[in-house]
């Protein structure tokens, strides 16, 4: 995970740089943390934060305080090191860094997604295994939106035109709102995020970034970050990006489709290729077999938000389903073309607004599941399939609370503590969304029923 950046000294990359936002993940993927002094970070204070902020709603409230402790105490936010950046978007010096979130003892936080995913990994690495992982992010952007009674509208961009929605795939639809995306592009190279490929997505004003694929720890850092950045840029353009799953209706919704493979790190090899003849070996099998049975449990994860389950309605390229195939993107899981050395298992089932460390840790803990119990998968589909029901996913946010809570598997794969924690914090998002009247219920229903 280290960088050539990182072998510099804190001092000499903060140099000249006032206040740093020490932040970390809460299950929602979303920056939590406080702004303190480089100077304090530099002199090895500790910077404490309430263990709840981990469980904070996407509302502000926060689930029983005996999900995260009576006491209401803390927690330490310890800085990585290698992800501590000088923020180029800001309007004065300022930097950032992703933390860890420490208990007083010293250990690792429970109720941590980067922890979780952090403890997936250490399985990996006891077998002697380094499992490979590529994101692929889609987001909108759009207009600055003062009305939520309103739908979202593509900004006018310096051309005078708002995108049409016919301009998938152009190479050059981006060209509108080209100041926006080239200050992008600025801040990854800041944040050492490598570029793989950009592009305009099916949606009006959507578009979709690939990262290199590298260590899962990395490439949930570098997604985090990067929809933080996207965020922040987004607002001093005067517009705003948006990662819902589905934030426009009749047109395509946004995933976080999750590329991976594992090595074998003493020979350097893929093992889900055999080296003697080039065939899937019986570990890929049983990784995606570890996918099948695990994954419709663990929806919840990938699919946090009452949104995540509208981009399930239309299903050709969001499937909801996990089915594998040989390059079909109707599969929930599907095989890329690629050389027998890349061979890898694409998840497609994550939507934009999933916590990257909880839908990589979620992914990865099913594949090395089904690895260890030898679980076989399903056969292959083809061109136009109907799912089975066991092969289905849960189609609502109350289904999916439902499954992760009555899921023995989904507390093998990871602990009470940060089950619980999340279901608490999941059944209040969706209770508050139930005692709010839609539109559309005005709408249809106000007058004639």
């Amino acid at each position: 995970m280290s960088s050539p950046l990182s072998a510099v000294p804190l001092s000499m990359r903060l140099a000249g740089v006032p206040e740093i936002e020490c932040v970390t993940p809460d299950l929602n993927g979303i920056p939590r943390g406080k702004v303190m002094t480089v100077d304090g970070l530099l002199g090895g204070r500790r910077l404490q934060m309430a263990r709840g902020v981990l469980l904070q709603a996407l509302m502000g409230g926060y689930p029983e305080p005996a999900f995260f402790g009576d006491d209401d105490g803390d927690l330490e936010l310890r800085a990585v090191p290698e992800q501590v950046h000088v923020l180029p978007w800001a309007d004065s010096p300022r930097a950032l860094a992703v933390c860890d979130a420490v208990e007083l003892d010293g250990t690792l936080s429970g109720l941590s997604s980067r922890t979780l995913l952090k403890r997936v990994i250490d399985q990996y690495t006891e077998r002697n295994w380094q499992p490979i992982v590529a994101t692929e992010l889609e987001f909108f952007v759009f207009e600055r939106h003062l009305d939520v009674n309103q739908p979202f509208q593509p900004p006018v961009g310096i051309d005078g035109r708002r995108d049409p929605g016919n301009a998938a795939f152009s190479v050059s639809s981006s060209n509108g709102l080209r100041p926006f995306f080239d200050e992008i592009k600025v801040g990854m190279a800041a944040l050492g995020i490598a570029r793989d490929t950009f592009m305009h997505e099916m949606g009006v004003s959507q578009f979709e970034i690939n990262f290199v694929h590298g260590d899962p720890l990395l490439i949930a850092d570098q997604t985090f970050l990067f929809k933080h950045m996207l965020h922040e840029v987004a607002l001093k353009h005067g517009l705003i990006a948006v990662c819902m799953a589905k934030p426009l209706a009749r047109v395509p919704g946004c995933s976080m489709h999750i590329h991976q493979s594992v090595i074998e790190k003493t020979h350097g090899r893929n093992i889900f290729t055999d080296p003697r003849n080039n065939e899937p070996t019986f570990s890929f099998q049983h990784f995606i077999g570890g996918l099948q049975l695990c994954l419709a449990d663990l929806t919840l994860l990938m699919a946090p938000n009452i949104n995540s389950y509208q981009r399930f309605c239309h299903v050709f390229a969001s499937p909801n389903n996990l089915c594998w195939a040989e390059d079909n993107r109707s599969a929930g899981l599907r095989i890329p073309a690629s050389t027998p050395d890349a061979r890898r298992v694409e998840n497609r089932l994550p939507g934009a607004d999933a916590n990257p460390y909880l839908a990589i840790a979620a992914s990865l803990a099913a594949g090395f599941y089904g690895i260890d119990n030898e679980i076989e998968p399903s056969a292959p589909v083809s061109g136009q399939f109907a799912a089975p029901d066991h092969l289905k996913l849960p189609g609502s946010l109350h289904e999916a609370i439902n499954r992760l809570s009555r899921s023995s598997l989904a507390r093998e794969l990871f602990d009470d503590e940060f089950i619980d924690g999340y279901l608490a914090t999941k059944t209040l998002e969706l209770e508050h969304f139930l005692d709010e009247i839609t539109p559309w219920e005005r709408r249809y229903l106000g007058a004639q029923v």
